[in-house]
């Protein structure tokens, strides 16, 4: 230090900008993330009832009236990456039947909650059949939704199973999966702003199926305010954890699996002969793999083309065109 006192104005001047900078810059960060919090909460409170969320395709909407593909998404998946994947598909699904979401509510997974929505759905749009696509996890849902439809008369046509894990042993990463269901069957919840942090750790464990660019995408849509709610995200961890296949009856309902071999997410090896054991007279197809597809698993949102030419496959072979229609309602 000096006793130069012109040395000691500059010194303190500088100390001024330098305070007022960090002032001026704090002060901007703690607006924004405030007001991150702030529409985050607002938007997780007006997604707390579930919701089904129409995907319109004038063609499907005129031809198929009375059918319907419902797609149920994946761990983590917002509403609007649910509608971005049914999107990617509806050049092929809409040959079969209009579309639409699963909405997940952001209080948690309530299957109750859901079958009660989609029978009243059901009745109020006059379905009379119903496609299930269960997307990664979502294939978990759909075979649950679709065994307690049929205890009420309501039967799904067919549900694709895309990636989906037939029990909590088909997931890769065990030690992530079991240390959220630990904490969320104690009580803890994880709060909403760790939500990017816990994406970035789980998404570089699993780099060897994800281009760096996909998983800063993906880690930045957990900051969103439009990300799943961590009590959801928690509730579908613990669901995967204790999901018991031999609970549920289809009846004839038809089942599918398609998936890839160089999945990192859910064990291919073991997830695809694990449905088909799981229901042998349901099961029509399980050799159709998503061939190129990065990531590797359940990613019809980044890999449309690829996709797009399995599902075609499967319904030109399995759902043929309906001729003449009904107009029969389960209600």
């Amino acid at each position: 230090m000096t006793n130069d006192p012109k040395r000691l104005l500059n010194y303190a001047h500088g100390l001024k900008g330098m305070s007022r900078r960090r002032f001026l810059t704090g002060s901007a960060l703690g607006l924004a993330l405030a007001t991150d919090l702030y529409v985050t909460r607002q938007i997780q409170e007006a997604r707390e009832e579930f919701t089904i969320i129409p995907v319109e395709d004038e063609y499907a909407d005129a031809a198929f009236p009375h059918a319907r593909w419902i797609l149920f998404p994946g761990y983590k998946t917002s509403w609007e990456e649910g509608v971005w994947i049914m999107n990617s598909l509806r050049p092929v699904l809409s040959r079969r039947g209009g579309m639409a979401v699963m909405g997940y509510s952001n209080r948690g997974l309530d299957v109750a909650s859901i079958v009660g929505s989609l029978r009243r759905y059901i009745r109020i749009q006059q379905i009379n059949t119903l496609y299930f696509y269960g997307h990664s996890f979502g294939g978990m849902v759909a075979v649950e939704v679709a065994s307690r439809l049929r205890e009420v008369g309501v039967d799904v046509r067919f549900v694709l199973l895309d990636s989906s894990p037939h029990d909590r042993f088909d997931v890769v990463d065990q030690a992530m999966f079991d240390g959220v269901v630990y904490l969320y069957e104690a009580g803890a919840r994880v709060p909403s702003v760790l939500r990017g942090t816990y994406e970035l750790a789980e998404r570089i464990v699993n780099k060897d199926e994800r281009t760096w660019s996909q998983i800063i995408d993906q880690t930045l849509a957990q900051l969103s305010p439009l990300a799943p709610s961590s009590v959801l995200i928690q509730s579908q961890a613990s669901y995967i954890f204790h999901f018991n296949v031999a609970r549920f009856n289809l009846g004839k309902t038809e089942l599918a699996f398609i998936g890839n071999p160089n999945d990192g997410t859910v064990d291919y090896s073991m997830a695809r002969p694990g449905w088909a054991g799981a229901f042998p007279d349901n099961m029509v197809s399980a050799d159709l793999i998503t061939e190129g597809a990065l990531p590797a698993h359940a990613s019809p949102q980044w890999n449309p083309r690829i996709y797009q030419e399995v599902v075609r496959e499967l319904q030109r072979e399995f759902l043929p065109l309906p001729v003449g229609g009904s107009r029969k309602s389960y209600f």
